[in-house]
């Protein structure tokens, strides 16, 4: 056990955790520049998931914003380690979570302001949030298009020990990206993403942007990761 989150590898250090009302993504970023690749935030809740990783790429901005794909597939695969099998996780275009056709969360990437496309970033932070269980005053089914993974089945789990499979699975990832490059990642997350989204038509993601590229025939459409992050 470290600081509250089971089995995690003594590459994650620091490790913070917040109290229910703290913003990991934002503390991550705050701790980036002294604390460096490593550093783990976390929110201890019962009702969601919160959590931050800070990263140090080797490669520019725009080769390295794929984190954030990385980051979705982590939390896909933590979820069918810990979750009911059946139970269908897709992602939206480009890192919202949906757990049985509801909304659970989203994943997100920071870089440091003004970082140049082409520059190598000092750090990087991937965060990862999802509801797991509804607040206590919560009126059930008040927003048909969210739901919670306690509602979908995720109740031999807690929200600690998703988030400790996240951050392994997180390391997982990029280490695959690393040894057999972008496209071994890139085929988890395509394998969930939203399958009406440009039914029929082939669907990739550049490997060098993390771009979504659509292809009908001879037309090709790009959707670039960046707009979509920045957005």
């Amino acid at each position: 056990m470290s600081e509250g989150l089971p089995d995690l590898p003594s590459v994650f250090s620091p490790i913070i955790p917040l109290r229910e009302a703290g913003d990991a993504m934002a503390r991550a970023i705050a701790e980036a520049p002294r604390h460096g690749a490593g550093c783990l935030v976390w929110v201890r809740s019962w009702s969601r998931i919160e959590a931050a990783v800070v990263l140090e790429p080797e490669q520019p901005l725009a080769a390295a914003r794929p984190a954030l794909i990385a980051g979705l597939a982590a939390f896909a695969d933590a979820a069918g380690a810990l979750g009911p099998p059946e139970v269908p996780l897709t992602f939206d275009w480009p890192a919202t979570i949906r757990v049985n056709g509801g909304v659970v969360g989203r994943a997100k990437l920071a870089a440091p302001p003004g970082c140049a496309e082409a520059a190598v970033p000092p750090w990087l932070v991937v965060g990862i949030e999802a509801a797991f269980a509804d607040v206590a005053e919560a009126e059930p089914g008040r927003d048909p298009g969210r739901t919670t993974l306690f509602e979908e089945g995720f109740n031999e789990t807690t929200p600690a020990e998703m988030t400790a499979a996240w951050a392994r699975h997180l390391m997982a990832n990029l280490a695959d990206w690393q040894a057999g490059g972008f496209r071994v990642v890139a085929e988890r997350y395509l394998a969930r993403l939203d399958p009406a989204l440009a039914e029929g038509a082939r669907r990739g993601l550049d490997p060098a942007t993390g771009d979504l590229v659509i292809q009908r025939g001879a037309a090709r459409e790009r959707r670039p990761l960046a707009e979509a992050v920045a957005a």
